[in-house]
Parts: C-alpha cells; sequence; structure tokens
C-alpha cells in the first residue's frame, strides 16, 4: 500500500517543483498564480507527498462566471498519468477542493504529451493511450476528443529542440535554407529586435490587433498584457522587431555606389587595354556590372520612398515570450504584413532561439498549430510552412478533460448549453 499524502504548497515549493518536473510550464508556476488572484479567482497550489517527497503538484483555480462556477488546471497538473494509483488519489484531493470550492466540474490540459509527431505530421512514436484510459476510468469526459484546429490550449504545437546546438552558426545551418535566407535579408535590410518597456506595450498591442483583423481573431486588451508584465516580471519578454529605413537605404545606396566604382574602374581599364584578350576581358565585366545596375537602382529608389513615406524606424512584429527553465513559449504575435518581404518574424524567432542557446534552455516552443498537415482547405497552412523552416518537431497534447464534481449541476449546466446551442 503506497503512502500518499495531499499537501498544500508556499509559493517557493511550487515553483520549485514546476523547475524540476518533466511537464514544467508558465501556467503552473506562482507568477501564474498570482495574476489569476488578479483577477479575482481563488487559487491554490496542492501536490502529492509520497513518503515525504513531492511526486505530482497543480495550480488549482476556481473560477466564478455569473451563476456558474467551475475550477480548472491549465497545461496539468504536472503528474505521471500513467501512474494510476498517484492519478487517482491527486485527482481525488482535487475533486474534493473543486467541490469545497462550489465548482460543478473541474477542467484540466495535461501538459503530458499525448504523441510525437515529425513536423511534417507522421507518427514518431507510440500513442500514450494509458495516460486516456487513466483519466476515463476516473470519470473525466474527453472534451472535443483527438481535435484539430485551434484551441485556447493548442492540443497541437510546434517546439525545436535546442539540446546539442552550441552555438549560433550552428542553429541557423539547422534551418532550412530558405530561412536561413531570410535571417540574412532581415538583417541586411536593418531589422533589429528590441525589448519593450511596460509603456511601451501599446505597440505590441498594435501590431497584434492587425494580425487578428486579419484572421478573424478577437485582440486581447491592452490591460491583460500590462497584467501578465506586472505578474511575470523577469521572465516575460515583450519584443519588437524594427526595421530602419535609413540603414535600409544605406545598405543599397553602398551597393550602388561600389557598382558605380566598379565601372569607373572598368572603363579605366579599358582605354589603357593593349590587347584583344584583356579588352574581351574587361568587356564582359563591364556588362556584368551594367546588368545588376538597374534592380540596385530600383531598390535605392524604393528605400528613398519608403523612407520619406513612414519615416526612419517602422515597428513590423511583436511578439510575447515567456521563459521557464524547461522551456521559451511564444504565446501571441502580431505583424505588419506590407512589410512581409523583410522577414522580420524569422529574426525576431532566430534572435530568441538564440538567446535559449546562451542561457541553456533546452526547447523553444513555438506554441499552436492546427494539426492539418496539407494545404488543401487549410488556412492554418502557412502558420505551420513558417514554423516547419526552422525544422523541429510536433507535440500532440491529450487535450481538454471535465471531471463532474456535482453531477446534478453538470448536467443541468449541459443542458442548458444544448438547448441554447453552445
Amino acid at each position: 500500500m503506497r503512502d500518499f499524502m495531499l499537501v498544500k504548497l508556499s509559493d517557493a515549493e511550487f515553483d520549485e517543483f514546476s523547475v524540476r518536473h518533466p511537464q514544467g510550464n508558465f501556467q503552473q508556476t506562482s507568477a501564474m498564480g498570482h495574476l489569476r488572484e488578479g483577477e479575482g479567482k481563488t487559487v491554490e497550489y496542492l501536490g502529492v507527498k509520497e513518503n515525504g517527497e513531492l511526486k505530482a503538484a497543480g495550480l488549482l483555480q476556481i473560477v466564478h462566471a455569473g451563476r456558474s462556477v467551475f475550477a480548472l488546471i491549465h497545461d496539468g497538473p504536472l503528474c505521471d498519468f500513467d501512474d494510476k494509483e498517484l492519478l487517482s488519489f491527486f485527482v481525488d484531493g482535487l475533486k474534493s477542493h473543486a467541490k469545497a470550492g462550489g465548482a460543478a466540474q473541474l477542467d484540466i490540459t495535461p501538459e503530458a504529451v499525448y504523441r510525437l509527431h515529425t513536423q511534417e505530421g507522421e507518427p514518431d512514436g507510440p500513442a500514450d493511450d494509458a495516460m486516456i484510459a487513466n483519466l476515463k476510468s476516473l470519470g473525466f469526459e474527453h472534451v472535443g476528443g483527438f481535435s484539430t484546429g485551434y484551441t485556447s490550449v493548442p492540443r497541437w504545437r510546434w517546439v525545436k529542440n535546442l539540446e546539442g546546438i552550441e552555438d549560433e552558426a550552428a542553429l541557423t545551418a539547422s534551418y532550412a535554407k530558405y530561412r536561413r535566407r531570410n535571417v540574412r535579408i532581415a538583417r541586411e535590410s536593418g531589422v533589429h529586435t528590441r525589448r519593450l518597456g511596460r509603456d511601451e506595450l501599446s505597440l505590441f498591442h498594435q501590431l497584434c490587433e492587425l494580425s487578428c483583423e486579419k484572421q478573424g481573431f478577437e485582440n486581447r486588451p491592452l490591460s491583460f498584457f500590462e497584467g501578465m508584465y506586472d505578474a511575470f516580471g523577469d521572465d516575460i519578454e515583450y519584443r519588437v522587431a524594427e526595421i530602419h529605413f535609413d540603414e535600409y537605404l544605406k545598405t543599397w545606396q553602398d551597393k550602388l555606389d561600389k557598382l558605380n566604382a566598379d565601372k569607373a574602374r572598368i572603363q579605366k581599364d579599358l582605354e589603357r587595354s593593349r590587347t584583344e584578350k584583356r579588352t574581351n576581358q574587361l568587356n564582359l565585366q563591364l556588362a556584368t556590372v551594367e546588368k545588376n545596375m538597374p534592380p540596385v537602382v530600383k531598390r535605392v529608389q524604393e528605400a528613398q520612398e519608403l523612407l520619406k513615406q513612414y519615416g526612419e524606424v517602422v515597428p513590423l512584429d511583436g511578439s510575447m515570450f515567456l521563459y521557464h527553465p524547461r522551456e521559451v513559449v511564444c504565446t501571441t504575435s502580431g505583424a505588419d504584413e506590407r512589410f512581409d518581404k523583410f522577414y522580420a518574424p524569422a529574426l525576431m524567432h532566430h534572435e530568441m532561439m538564440v538567446k535559449c542557446i546562451e542561457r541553456g534552455i533546452p526547447r523553444y516552443n513555438l506554441y499552436g498549430i492546427n494539426g492539418l498537415f496539407t494545404p488543401e482547405n487549410n488556412p492554418g497552412f502557412g502558420v505551420l510552412e513558417f514554423k516547419q523552416r526552422f525544422n523541429g518537431f510536433v507535440e500532440e497534447m491529450p487535450g481538454e478533460f471535465v471531471l463532474p464534481v456535482k453531477p446534478l449541476t453538470y448536467a443541468t449546466k449541459k443542458l442548458v448549453h444544448r438547448i441554447l446551442g453552445r
């Protein structure tokens, strides 16, 4: 008979467990707990000890939404879902605390991976069907099942493994050729990234608004991002990629100046040429220079027009990054697609992966994809293709599970929602 004990954890105890647990993530931290408390939710850090050793833990929230009360655990609990005895004991404890808080149901989205896939969508290992069976045996309903599409807590995630990549050169070499070229173009075009202060979050919010309008999503209010900034402190970064059109102009003007200098030099050499062979060589060189000049002149003119129209510095891309010792995750981003050809998002994510390598963080989580891997009838294929060019893999998560805590109240709620078509 195993000796389990349900315990309440301090902030420090919970965070220490999240740091070392293989499922640890930003949702399961005291920073997120403080944020949820600020939103008016009741928060508890609960854990299970076996023979004095902490084996499982979770941030339990009690949420009041109108007349409805429910409990939830985002991206958790942190637990071995294949250990049925441990899971059963913990669920009983969570259920009791949820019921004491007035909740009719307990919603969880386990952070344990259901199945790994290649980034092309091919299964890359066995499915963890034991986890699903264990949860169902404890009374959980698998809401939505093994769905595709975008969900609030992504069921499909794209991740890049950074273990064994020692520096920026090795990181760049791991990308597809197209992505390596994108990063180079962004830098040569005068794109730079920087961290935003709290007073600049409206800039990030505006970029998100542009993407939300295009994709038909509702943007979160600025206050949400300010709350995240306050709660996570050094463990969150809002970053912006900006193009400096004065640098962009200088890059192309320098290339044009060099071509003009080469042309003048070749023409002088032609005047001094004394042999037919040398004259032919110089004429070929001159033809090459003259062929290369028109597109460069066009770029200089374009840069002059952009500088005149938009000014020296223009924000192109903004992203929110959350640090956890296990990973960095990008949950939210937005971009001005008028300037896609400068590849600001590619540089943004490249530089953040470099930061991960420097800090010894082993994985980069670019978060949600829709679980569809072919372009046919797939509006999310462009998002997938963007991520694939960094060369990573896909985690299929188990999804959402709901446990009735007050069966009659829960059944009534489901019936009402069915009648109202929700």
